[in-house]
């Protein structure tokens, strides 16, 4: 029975020297059950619609409501999904792929092959306004298409038959099987999208393939999944039901743990984070996660067009081991490449002066900014802008404080909500320097590469440099994987070389796991389907 309970806690921020009491009522949830798994998630999804999701909480619904032709075991390796086989041209240019026979939509409609051609046609066409639609680039067509130079019936897609999809690239990529894992390449129910048009996402109307069914989503709370019985894998499906809960504050999230109302937390608050790893012990999750943690430079504006000096300055001066360990303190690593550490089948270059001590970089910091004009009596000044959140505060305040300590640059701090910040990223008329993520979107050095390539829509940076546009295009080439690892670090190299970031950590993965969830399996995607795992007794022995 849902009930109303109240929760008072206390939010202390030592350094700001106040104590803020805040005074949250949230709806309690049915108690968790066997069959009933509680999830945290961190923000509303801003669609389920898979051709226009773009963002990580976007992912984990389409993940348990959706497949794409394959996906992801829980250890993290690429696995047949709606496709039960596939094949490769000697080429490497014509990929094969055989439908499941009794892969079916939530309604019992089989799942063919049509229906990925007619979903693949609709990421590329300008029309449908995909975020993503340049994430299939290398199908043949594919950027012509988006460009609105071709029809989008003349992707390199075709339904050979109800159960044979062919799929044809302008150009070898060995990364195309774990591209096609992505929520962006998930199939949409023609049918319902005729009937119901923008309306075709909401709980009813929503036709999913996956192992759930989207059956209520109220915005700001919960969306409600149950177990989709047409599903081809169901019979392996172990739990019924999926909540995932919206929870945008750390320390309420934990505080629902806390009650027995959530099995799995999205994070764990900064400031909880060692009293947590005290309480729970094996409970809580840390894990390596293919994410970096950036502050971005606009380069087509001043100070920091065509000044690569000032942008190294700035680099060397942020003290990344305190940030990870004074300000975040959960097991972040240091950047000090562009790639994060653990990406299959690569050894990420690293920045020049990575092996110099603090002292080391901000001397030479010191002589580069001098180089540039700035000094004691003409002292830098720039603006940050980051989206609201403490943590971002924080960092920003650090890298204040160290710019400031080093190199005497008067930073002004610029707080803007998320899409705000977003859009003023994508302008590019008022940035200087901005905060920024990646995460990869799959298992490969491509995934953090191709974003800062000229004509990626990711590109926030605006960085351009045809050398490193070339060698991207070589390593896209190479079918051994030997010499595309070559080129794609010899891209990373000349991308470090131009400062046009400064990466500052990579992410680790956190979550608190009850002990009654069994199947979890730490990843550095952090993709844990909710099909893949099962709910036990507290006192079962695992």
């Amino acid at each position: 029975m849902s009930k109303l309970r109240a929760f008072v806690y206390i939010v202390l921020f030592a350094a700001a020297g106040f104590v803020v009491w805040q005074y949250q009522a949230i709806e309690d949830i049915d108690e968790p059950s066997a069959s009933v798994l509680h999830r945290g998630l961190p923000a509303d999804p801003e669609s389920v619609d898979p051709q226009k999701a773009r963002s990580t909480q976007a992912g984990d619904i389409l993940r348990d409501i959706g497949e794409g032709l394959l996906g992801y075991s829980p250890t993290g390796e690429v696995v047949p999904g709606a496709a039960e086989s596939w094949s490769i041209s000697e080429d490497g240019l014509t990929y094969t792929f055989v439908i499941r026979d009794d892969a079916r939509w939530s309604n019992g409609d089989p799942l063919t092959a049509g229906d990925f051609v007619f979903s693949l046609r609709r990421l590329v066409d300008p029309a449908t306004a995909a975020f993503y639609a340049n994430s299939i680039a290398v199908v043949a067509n594919a950027e012509a298409i988006v460009a609105g130079g071709l029809p989008p019936d003349q992707l390199g897609v075709e339904a050979v038959d109800d159960r044979t999809l062919v799929i044809r690239l302008a150009r070898p990529t060995p990364y195309l099987l774990s591209l096609l894992t992505y929520p962006t390449t998930f199939p949409v129910h023609a049918g319902s999208l005729a009937m119901h048009g923008d309306d075709f996402t909401r709980p009813g109307n929503l036709l999913s393939n996956g192992a759930y069914t989207l059956d209520a989503w109220t915005p700001g709370s919960v969306l409600e999944l149950s177990r989709n019985e047409h599903y081809w894998n169901n019979a392996a499906t172990a739990i019924d039901e999926v909540r995932h809960h919206v929870l945008t504050q750390g320390a309420t999230e934990l505080n629902r743990y806390r009650a027995g109302e959530l099995h799995i937390t999205s994070t764990v608050p900064p400031d909880n984070f060692a009293q947590v790893r005290e309480e729970y012990g094996d409970q809580l999750h840390v894990a390596p996660y293919i994410g970096v943690y950036y502050y971005g430079f606009n380069l087509i504006r001043p100070p920091f067009k065509d000044n690569p000096g000032i942008r190294e300055a700035l680099s060397m001066a942020i003290d990344r081991d305190v940030l990870v360990e004074k300000i975040m303190g959960r097991g972040e690593a240091p950047a000090y490449s562009w790639v994060p550490p653990g990406v299959d089948n690569y050894e990420p270059r690293r920045l020049a002066f990575a092996d110099m001590s603090q002292e080391e970089r901000n001397a030479r910091a010191r002589r580069l900014l001098a180089e540039a004009g700035y000094g004691p009596d003409n002292p830098l000044q720039i603006e940050l802008r980051y989206n609201t959140s403490d943590e971002h505060r924080r960092i920003a305040l650090a890298a204040q404080a160290m710019w400031k300590e080093a190199l005497g640059v008067e930073t002004t701090l610029i707080n803007e909500e998320h899409q705000v910040l977003l859009a003023n990223m994508r302008e590019a008329e008022v940035t200087e320097v901005f905060r920024s993520s990646w995460i990869g979107d799959y298992n490969d050095a491509h995934t953090f590469l191709s974003i800062v390539e000229s004509d990626s829509a990711s590109n926030m940076p605006r960085y351009a440099n045809d050398e490193f546009d070339a060698i991207m295009d070589q390593a896209a080439s190479q079918l051994n994987p030997k010499w595309r690892r070559v080129h794609l670090e010899e891209a990373e190299r000349v991308f470090l070389s131009d400062h046009a970031v400064i990466p500052l950590y990579f992410y680790v993965s956190k979550h608190l796991v009850s002990p009654q969830v069994r199947g979890w399996e730490d990843n550095v995607l952090d993709y844990h389907y909710s099909q893949h795992l099962s709910l036990a007794p507290v006192d079962a022995t695992p």
